[in-house]
């Protein structure tokens, strides 16, 4: 993933981030992205300090906890899935659209070992850093989900925020499965039949 821009918590509002700071912020964040894909997202941080060259409290001066940290690494991900849900929203088949869509978000949650979890647990705290990217993600699969609705293609009694659940314990099924690399899509092909409304859209 390419270097966050977003703003670090250590950077007042509308003031650029001096030089020397915004080096350590850039080692942090890509010890951190190697840290995750290698070790999962309870990697020791102060061994991503270490490796970014920094002490413990630097990290903790641009990320106060692991959540914020794990926040800015995502922000790539998260810009890429609602930019294509943002593509899926004219898509002929809204079902299948919206499915597709809960893919990319198990195919972006497999990056790193963890992310599900943590998803799964912002989603019940609003306090949480990673609520902010909860949030977007619930309103972008809140359009699909109205549309594919309003087809008549999915159930009027489905939530968008049973589906991020669901999507994210698919993701953490597939994480626990490595050896079963099809689990994913055979799951979201059972939620793709359970979605279903009255009328169903053609393949």
């Amino acid at each position: 993933m390419a270097t966050s821009t977003a703003q670090t918590p250590a950077q007042a509002p509308g003031r650029p981030m001096r030089a020397d700071a915004r080096r350590n912020y850039d080692r942090l964040l890509n010890e951190a992205r190697a840290s995750f894909a290698e070790h999962g997202t309870d990697a020791s941080l102060e061994d991503i300090a270490r490796h970014a060259g920094v002490g413990i409290g630097t990290l903790y001066r641009h990320f106060p906890n692991r959540q914020a940290l794990m926040y800015a690494v995502f922000q790539e991900a998260l810009a890429a899935l609602l930019t294509r849900s943002r593509e899926l929203a004219e898509a002929e088949h809204p079902c299948h659209a919206l499915v597709e869509w809960l893919g990319a978000i198990v195919t972006h949650a497999g990056e790193y070992r963890g992310v599900a979890q943590a998803l799964m647990s912002a989603s019940r705290d609003e306090t949480s850093a990673l609520a902010r990217c909860n949030v977007p993600l619930r309103q972008a699969g809140a359009r699909l989900l109205a549309r594919a609705q309003e087809s008549g293609a999915v159930r009027t009694d489905v939530s968008i925020d049973d589906l991020m659940q669901l999507t994210n314990a698919i993701a953490l099924a597939a994480e626990q499965s490595p050896d079963d690399p099809g689990l994913a899509d055979r799951l979201l092909t059972l939620t793709l039949q359970g979605l279903k409304g009255s009328t169903a859209e053609r393949d």
